[in-house]
This record gives structure tokens, C-alpha cells and sequence, in this order.
């Protein structure tokens, strides 16, 4: 009997050395199987003020989100002499983007002129219009394009809600729509984009940014200013996942990206319940004097 004991003893030993080390372990609710969870934190990038929400890098393939645009209020002691009219040094913006193999891409709504009924552009910024950016990769050169300014279903005002998407749809190619929703349902904008850094079977990261950008003063230190965006809402945020040969759409919850507030966190106010936190939504002011 007391060998009989040692040998199911060592026997039950062997077993349990042998489990696999996830064998026990609690599964992460708020995580997919095998999910790269984002980083503690990021170092801002100088030259404006700006709240990122920014996920981890893995198989990630798109962004999209609903979104109420807000009220901004120019600094009038910042203008830009180097334009005619009315223009500040300080400008407003939203979008998503991503990198992928090092390749940035920035692609929402810029506040910007328009053109007007008489074929003059306004004298000052007066609407949000899509714009998108890429850095350099892959021997291509950096992109920077604007939707056509003439065009009224491409200007988008304070309190419109929006759903903004941007999708890799092929290898080096991904699709950016913008969707009005409610009374200006008949709003639409879409643009495909070369990309040449994002490919359908590589990681990437993506992101959701406001920001009060500077004119000529990226990389430096933020530059005071009076300029501020009030009430910008964000209604809900989603990441697209390939997992397996399907894409799948997942809440872009609080745990699932790094929180950004640059270059100060008291610059930036967010209102957001625990239930807005499940699904990517809050409410956003920057302010450049808090």
C-alpha cells in the first residue's frame, strides 16, 4: 500500500509539472485569446495640445467611431501674419490613423476654409473638412491631401454627429469614410488611401485623436494660447480584428489603449461613466489655458 501511495503521489506530480502554464490561469474578460494589451504609457509628442487613445500593435485592421464635433474658440492674440485674412496660429482637429511598420498615418477632419458660393475661399476657417497624412515608406513619398473645399457635403460644423471609419481593405490600401448622421444623413465622404506600411497579415496600431494643433511648431514645446475645443463626444469607439480568416469588431474599452494627454494632463478634461468606458465613448474639452 505504501508503495502503491508513492507511486500515484510522484504519478500526480508529473502530471501537474507537465500542464501547460496557462492551465489555471483567469481569463482577461476584456481581452480576446492571445490579445496584445497596449502599453502603460507613451511619451507625447511635442508641438501641440492633443488626448490620443492609442491601441496595442497587433492584428489589428481598422477603427471607426461615432462622434458629436465640437465648439472651438480661436486665441485672437495668435494670428498667423503669414496668411491673408483671418487665421490663427492654432488650428483644430479629430481623426484616426495608425502605424504599421513604422509608417504614420493621420486621417480625419481639419478645421478649414471652404469655398464659397461665389468661387471665393472664406476668409477664415469656418468648417471641418477630411484631410489625410502619411509618412514616408517603401520609397514613397510623404501624402498630404484635403477633400475638395467646394464641395457642402464634404464641410461638417460643430454639434454635427458623424460616424467616422478607416478600414484596411488590401494590402497598402486602407478606406476612410466619413458618415453624417441625423440631418445631414445625406453627408458622405470616402477616400481610398495608399498605405504601403499595412498589410492584411501584419500588426498594426490605431488611434483616436483631438488635438489644437501649431502652426510651424511641431516637435517644439507647446506654445501657450487662450485656444480651446469644448464638448467634443465621442459616442463610441470600435477596433476591427482578423482573427482566424474573419474580421471582427471588438469595443475600444478603456484597458484596450494607452491614454494620451499631452503635453500636460491638466489640458485636457474627459467625462466618461464607467458603462462610456466599456465602449470607447466620452466627452472631450482641450484647453490651452486650463
Amino acid at each position: 500500500m505504501k508503495y502503491l501511495f508513492l507511486i500515484l503521489f510522484c504519478g500526480l506530480l508529473c502530471c501537474c509539472n507537465n500542464e501547460s502554464p496557462d492551465v489555471g490561469k483567469p481569463v482577461d474578460p476584456d481581452f480576446l485569446p492571445g490579445e496584445i494589451k497596449p502599453a502603460a504609457s507613451i511619451d507625447c509628442f511635442a508641438g501641440a495640445y492633443y488626448r490620443k487613445a492609442v491601441s496595442s500593435k497587433d492584428k489589428w485592421r481598422g477603427i471607426n467611431a461615432k462622434v458629436v464635433l465640437p465648439q472651438v474658440y480661436v486665441d485672437p492674440d495668435r494670428p498667423n501674419l503669414a496668411k491673408p485674412g483671418d487665421f490663427y496660429l492654432d488650428n483644430f482637429s479629430i481623426y484616426l490613423g495608425g502605424n504599421a511598420n513604422g509608417q504614420e498615418t493621420d486621417i480625419g477632419l481639419t478645421w478649414e476654409v471652404i469655398r464659397l458660393q461665389n468661387g471665393n475661399l472664406s476668409s477664415n476657417c469656418v468648417a471641418f473638412r477630411p484631410f489625410w497624412r502619411t509618412t514616408t515608406y517603401d520609397g514613397h513619398g510623404i501624402g498630404w491631401a484635403n477633400a475638395d473645399a467646394q464641395n457642402p457635403n464634404y464641410h461638417f460644423y460643430p454639434g454635427d454627429t458623424l460616424i467616422l471609419s478607416l478600414i484596411l481593405i488590401e494590402d497598402k490600401m486602407v478606406r476612410f469614410d466619413v458618415i453624417g448622421q441625423g440631418r445631414i444623413a445625406h453627408k458622405h465622404f470616402s477616400v481610398d488611401i495608399e498605405c504601403r506600411g499595412f498589410t492584411k497579415l501584419g500588426s498594426a496600431e490605431y488611434k483616436r485623436v483631438n488635438a489644437i494643433d501649431q502652426t510651424g511648431n511641431e516637435g517644439r514645446p507647446a506654445q501657450p494660447t487662450k485656444a480651446k475645443t469644448i464638448g467634443t463626444e465621442w459616442l463610441e469607439t470600435n477596433l476591427l480584428r482578423l482573427d482566424g480568416t474573419e474580421i471582427i469588431t471588438v469595443p475600444m474599452h478603456s484597458r484596450r489603449y494607452t491614454d494620451m494627454r499631452c503635453p500636460l494632463e491638466k489640458h485636457i478634461q474627459i467625462t466618461a461613466s464607467d458603462e462610456d468606458r466599456k465602449i470607447g465613448a466620452e466627452i472631450i474639452n482641450i484647453l490651452g489655458t486650463p
